[in-house]
């Protein structure tokens, strides 16, 4: 079972006055990048894994989705889903990724937005996710960038020319990494690069577009704190299909 962090008062308060919690899609600055690889989701059944308090649901259901399945490990994440939702065709269960299981040929499009780092058992992930969508289906997600995730003691430091930097180290040394981000003892799990986009054509999807995200000139002059965001990728964004 993957941990259950957000539970976890300190973390989940924490974690509720970040901006993305408080403005939605708008506070999440990757949204524009990620929106421009979504497909067309008028009479669409979604499955939104790891929907954490809904926005992406409500989102893709004001767009004209038939449908959306939102799942979330975390019981404060969902009881806050559904408190700020009200559109019949939008539900909300409380389900453990690493052990997911979706009725196959379900679903015309899966999303997920920093979620997958938290599993374990990624291959697994994947394969049901493949199973659950229809022929010609599109899977979109983002996870933290293994560069991003990999070092034993994330943070950064200063190179000998007084310049930040992110210093990588077990790289290629795969699995759990226990950080303190919000609250002590967060684990996340470490894959590759490699790995994580391989997982996704052993199970048999075709990969449309992978984005090592970054901020653009108008981001940075808006919101200047950005600007670490260019010293390394921070996040990951993969585009495939069934």
């Amino acid at each position: 079972m993957a941990q259950n962090i957000y539970d976890r008062p300190e973390f989940f308060a924490g974690y509720s006055q970040m901006a993305r919690s408080v403005h939605g899609l708008d506070g999440a600055p990757e949204w524009p990048a990620i929106r421009a690889l979504l497909p067309d989701l008028d009479g669409k059944r979604l499955v939104d894994l790891g929907c954490g308090f809904g926005w992406f649901a409500r989102w893709a259901k004001a767009r004209g989705a038939r449908h959306v399945l939102g799942l979330d490990l975390s019981r404060n994440m969902i009881e806050r889903a559904r408190a700020d939702t009200s559109d019949p065709d939008v539900d909300y269960v409380i389900a453990d990724l690493d052990r997911l299981e979706l009725p196959q040929a379900s679903f015309d499009f899966a999303y997920s937005s920093l979620a997958f780092h938290y599993i374990e058992d990624f291959d697994r992930l994947v394969k049901t996710v493949h199973d659950a969508l229809l022929p010609g289906a599109h899977f979109v997600f983002t996870i933290e960038h293994p560069i991003y995730m990999a070092p034993s003691h994330p943070g950064w430091s200063v190179d000998v020319d007084g310049r930040k930097t992110w210093p990588v180290n077990r790289y290629s040394v795969e699995g759990p990494r226990t950080t303190d981000w919000l609250a002590k003892g967060v684990l996340k799990q470490h894959r590759m690069l490699a790995t994580t986009l391989n997982a996704l054509i052993e199970a048999g999807f075709t990969i449309l577009r992978v984005e090592e995200w970054r901020p653009t000139a108008d981001q940075v002059a808006q919101a200047p704190d950005l600007a670490d965001e260019l010293e390394r990728p921070m996040m990951l964004i993969v585009a495939a299909q069934r």
